[in-house]
């Protein structure tokens, strides 16, 4: 099997930002601990705050899979169900 790898950002409704901030953290954490996550970066944007820059590589799309369904059902996934995702998937 090939890597899977998401690259794009997401863009945070500004009452929820410091929420998501907060949370940041613990989510890179979790999911760097991942069976399978090769590389797991969010940076926020410098000129828009609201902005986040995200890119992930995992092993297979098993691995890739299986953080998505992690990450859906997570505290993560509960504060950032309103944010705007952009991503682009290559396998």
């Amino acid at each position: 099997m090939s890597k899977v790898i998401l690259k794009g950002h997401i863009l945070v409704p500004e009452p929820e930002l410091d929420i998501v901030k907060s949370e940041l953290e613990n989510h890179k954490r979790l999911t760097r601990e991942e069976a399978g996550c090769l590389v797991f970066e969010v940076s926020q944007c410098i000129e828009n705050p609201l902005r986040f820059d995200v890119y992930e590589e995992f092993v297979d799309k098993a691995a890739f899979e299986s953080h998505q369904k992690r990450v859906k059902s997570s505290h993560w996934g509960e504060v950032t169900s309103n944010v705007s995702r952009y991503y682009e998937i290559f396998e």
